[in-house]
């Protein structure tokens, strides 16, 4: 883990996407964070000690999905497929598949493994999955502030956690997609799927992979506008939170919408042309009972104590 001193720092960005609006000036205390996302091998060892099941490997209550058919209530999770060439782009069907048997330990679905896979982050993850091994871990789930605080790296207001240049003297600084998505992947930056830990330059505070790769889930509920106040207004917020209303299910209204978390940082999907949300500033609401095959998570412990 490393050490992120508290501060302050302006928070979101009125440059890209609306949902990262408005600039604010926040405040955060001072916290321990991984310095990379959680890997299929630290993911192993803590089922391996707990038995813990994941949301994907759990029988589906046909109660939460009405009119989906019984052969498709089978335990599974969303799988990224490349497309074979050009699609609607606002149909996210056309590259996302639900696939029965997908899960942490058969990342493509069933006759796949994490072997040969140990040091990439562990995706297919849902929320309570993240916050128990949080727990098991003596450890927390970042608040989006947090996590931006640090993917920042000091660089305030910076467009990428490195600084205002997407690949400064032609060098890629993280794992995104090169190409027409979602039919074209390049793979210039080395990868077409998930990377190994580590494998791009850490920022300033030793961080890695605070952009692209796999998103990761913050502690805070997701909103479409930060309703605070804007940067140079009276007030200096202090480590804000989401809405703060988790909400329920109720069988009696299934429509109603599955509530949805902050993830933060963007993936390997995110290709400039579609997504560029691998940039400290961007964020994404994600429902809170989807696993996904470019979602994982870092930790972070609030105390000074030495790790």
């Amino acid at each position: 883990m490393r050490w992120i001193p508290g501060g302050r720092f302006r928070m979101g960005s009125e440059r890209h996407y609306p949902e990262e609006g408005p600039v604010r000036e926040v405040t955060v205390g001072g916290f321990w964070i991984d310095a990379c996302a959680v890997t299929n091998a630290e993911f192993s060892r803590f089922v391996a000690e707990t038995g813990y099941q994941t949301v994907a490997e759990r029988p589906l209550d046909p109660v939460r999905y009405p009119g989906v058919q019984a052969e498709m209530l089978i335990p599974g999770s969303l799988v990224f497929r490349k497309a074979a060439g050009p699609v609607d782009r606002k149909d996210l069907r056309n590259w996302w598949s639900y696939v029965p048997g997908a899960s942490w330990r058969h990342p493509e679905g069933p006759g796949t493994s994490t072997e040969g896979l140990e040091e990439h982050p562990v995706v297919h993850v849902a929320y309570a999955d993240a916050k128990a091994y949080a727990r098991w871990a003596g450890k927390d789930l970042p608040t989006e502030a947090e996590w931006e605080f640090a993917a920042r790296g000091g660089l305030d207001q910076a467009a990428y956690c490195w600084g205002e240049a997407f690949m400064p003297d032609g060098r890629h600084m993280a794992n995104t997609w090169q190409g027409n998505f979602p039919y074209e992947n390049l793979a210039e930056d080395g990868f077409e799927r998930t990377a190994p830990v580590g494998s791009y330059p850490a920022n300033s505070h030793g961080l890695y992979d605070m952009a692209g790769n796999v998103w990761e889930w913050t502690s805070d509920w997701f909103a479409t506008r930060h309703p605070l106040k804007k940067a140079g207004t009276c007030c200096t917020l202090d480590n804000p939170r989401g809405p703060g209303k988790e909400g329920s299910f109720d069988p009696a209204q299934p429509e109603i919408e599955i509530p949805r978390k902050v993830v933060k940082g963007g993936s390997f999907l995110c290709a400039p042309s579609y997504c560029l949300r691998y940039r400290p500033a961007a964020r994404q609401p994600q429902m809170i009972d989807s696993a996904m095959s470019h979602v994982g998570f870092r930790c972070i412990r609030r105390d000074s104590s030495q790790i």
